[in-house]
């Protein structure tokens, strides 16, 4: 017999107590994201006429590398958690929702990882 009131047991969101960690999580990669976003398109539009070797040049500067790296492990944990949310809340067979959530967070972390795979390359000249 569960002898909290009802407003404890509540408090942390059930037995898992994950719910808070994806919010926050999801507000925290939103608020990073915001002038990362900003950083690059007000970037690119400045470079904008750029050739091949000058934007290979840019993305070889160690603060665009590691704004670069950092938007993009950003944005695809950030998507990560958004569609994990859309999956759990909206599908409502079990394993259609499990092959689609481990779907989803291997796309989201591959794609992110070629991303930062792809930028560092760039950088250091490979």
């Amino acid at each position: 017999m569960d002898m909290r009131t009802p407003l404890a047991r509540a408090n942390h969101l059930g037995s898992a107590r994950e719910g808070a960690h994806h919010w926050w999580w999801q507000r925290l990669t939103a608020l990073a994201l915001v002038p990362l976003m900003l950083w690059l398109v007000g970037s690119l539009v400045a470079t904008t006429g750029a050739d091949y070797t000058a934007m290979r040049a840019w993305v070889a500067r160690p603060g665009v590398t590691l704004g670069l790296v950092t938007l993009l492990i950003a944005l695809f944990y950030h998507a990560q958690i958004g569609l994990q949310v859309i999956l759990e809340d909206y599908v409502h067979t079990e394993g259609l929702k499990l092959a689609a959530l481990i779907a989803v967070r291997a796309a989201c972390f591959l794609l992110g990882l070629l991303g930062v795979i792809s930028v560092l390359r760039i950088a250091f000249g490979s």
